[in-house]
């Protein structure tokens, strides 16, 4: 049996892209792929020898109300 041959003809023009966030698992993809392999590479850019201190908790903004503000 014999797999299915795709024969696509795209023109594509992008004046201006803006991605807001990325993640270690994203995929940004313009036009069709016939396949996208998973890939997953972990580099020490920073140069790191220990682990990070512990995170701190945030805590939140006290807002208060305009009634509360004119007392």
């Amino acid at each position: 049996m014999m797999g299915v041959t795709y024969n696509i003809q795209q023109n594509i023009q992008i004046n201006m892209i803006r991605i807001t966030g990325i993640s270690n698992s994203s995929v940004f993809q313009i036009g069709s792929a016939g396949i996208i392999k998973p890939s997953s590479l972990l580099s020490n850019t920073g140069g790191f020898s220990q682990a990070a201190p512990p995170a701190v908790p945030l805590t939140p903004l006290n807002i208060r109300s305009e009634q509360n503000q004119q007392k």
